[in-house]
């Protein structure tokens, strides 16, 4: 029996991971990733949805509908980190731990991927190790949850 719940929201775009020619975001495919973290997930014990929508209304009902059920999220919401005050009030309103996950280094890409609404909220940031911090990003969740309760 899981003791916490993790959900794993992806933004616009995600589900393209692994096609992209100049390898921005490494060479798993989305289907690889999303393995890879149910994998990861289930060896801590926790029970786990991961999700990817290219539309921040959906991003937006699941953070809402986390509320209550998941203990912890897990969000790169992709080109929404920069542009989504309304991703950012939603996560406002979960009461768990939050943390921010991108598979590239945004600071050393173009300058508006720079500012994160996201980071506002977050418990803590990942970026830039690709799935290895998609991994990481559970690993940290599942420990920051952990000490909260």
């Amino acid at each position: 029996m899981s003791d916490i719940t993790i959900w794993f929201l992806n933004g616009p775009n995600a589900n393209l991971y692994g096609l992209d020619a100049n390898k921005t975001y490494g060479t798993d495919s989305f289907p690889v990733l999303q393995s890879r973290c149910e994998k990861k997930a289930a060896s801590l014990n926790a029970e786990f949805r991961f999700l990817q929508s290219n539309y921040e209304g959906q991003l937006i009902d699941w953070i809402q509908e986390a509320r209550g059920v998941a203990d912890g999220i897990i969000i790169n919401a992709a080109g929404l980190t920069y542009t989504s005050i309304p991703i950012l009030d939603a996560l406002m309103s979960f009461p768990g731990k939050i943390i921010e996950a991108h598979m590239s280094n945004i600071w050393k890409r173009e300058p508006f991927r720079h500012h994160s609404y996201i980071s506002k909220v977050a418990d803590g940031l990942i970026a830039g190790l690709g799935g290895d911090g998609y991994e990481l990003a559970i690993q940290a969740i599942a420990d920051l949850v952990r000490k909260s309760k």
